[in-house]
């Protein structure tokens, strides 16, 4: 009789080397985080640190404001992702619940404007920041990340998933559009939302291209920014063992926010599936 668990055995054997194999770059990066120059360039590589030492995190915060570089992505991170959700969330309602002349065309229009590279927006986005006198201040990084119109799309796409009948109950017992908006809709749009926080948070958080080019002072930098800088030991040469400790310093807030919003994550990736 045919062993019916072997397969079942295969597929976790496959699973946990797939895992090995993604969190080998998180390993190599906390590993090296611990080692001096000499052994972070050494070849053959040394795999375990033999000599562990935090000389890399104390020349990091003793030698750079590292926590004024975090308070700045901090900043500019939850404030564009509260942002982004208010105005995707009430953008993603109206285009979703309420019938207006247009409303095809303009969500077509916003799908067609996800297909525009972000670099190409770099030169005018710079000259109407340059314009409005946010060059090199946070507002400057986080504003143009507001009107993302994929955040529109995703929770365009789960809320006119859900009933209609919810909505047209909401009218007939008298509320208006606004507390059909707050007091139904958006407590169902949870997982849409959580996903949206994930995306926009880590997004923004790792935008280091825009964040070059808006901010050119060392107290506005933020953390991958600020990393690139102190990680130089000149023009040609890095200093590995610092910049595997900023990175691991960099990468705890991302892995926090996504095991804070890992439940509606995943809610909002099985309700995608159920509904498709």
């Amino acid at each position: 009789m045919p062993n019916k668990k072997s397969p079942l055995w295969g597929g976790h054997i496959f699973l946990w080397v797939l895992t090995l194999f993604f969190l080998w770059p998180f390993y190599w990066m906390v590993s090296g985080s611990f080692k001096n120059l000499k052994v972070a360039l050494q070849i053959p590589p040394e795999w375990i640190p033999a000599h562990p030492t935090f000389q890399n995190y104390a020349a990091l915060f003793k030698n750079s404001p590292v926590f004024t570089w975090f308070y700045n992505s901090m900043f500019i991170s939850l404030i564009a992702t509260v942002l982004v959700i208010a105005v995707s969330s009430l953008s993603a309602f109206a285009l979703a619940k309420i019938p207006f002349s247009g409303s095809k065309w303009l969500f077509t229009v916003m799908i067609a404007a996800m297909t525009i590279p972000h670099t190409v927006l770099f030169i005018p986005l710079f000259q109407l920041l340059n314009d409005l006198s946010l060059i090199n201040t946070r507002w400057g990084v986080l504003l143009p990340v507001v009107g993302w119109p994929y955040g529109v799309f995703l929770l365009k796409q789960f809320m006119a998933s859900l009933p209609t009948e919810l909505t047209e109950a909401a009218k007939i017992d008298g509320a208006g559009e606004w507390q059909t908006y707050w007091h139904i809709i958006l407590p169902l749009a949870k997982p849409g939302i959580g996903v949206l926080a994930i995306f926009t948070f880590v997004n923004t958080w790792n935008d280091y291209v825009w964040q070059v080019i808006v901010l050119n002072g060392e107290k506005m930098f933020t953390l991958p920014v600020g990393i690139k800088v102190a990680q130089k030991i000149s023009e040609l040469e890095t200093n590995y063992g610092i910049a595997m400790a900023g990175a691991m310093f960099a990468t705890l807030p991302v892995l926090i926010i996504f095991l804070y919003f890992q439940k509606y994550f995943t809610e909002g990736i099985t309700l995608g599936a159920l509904k498709g």
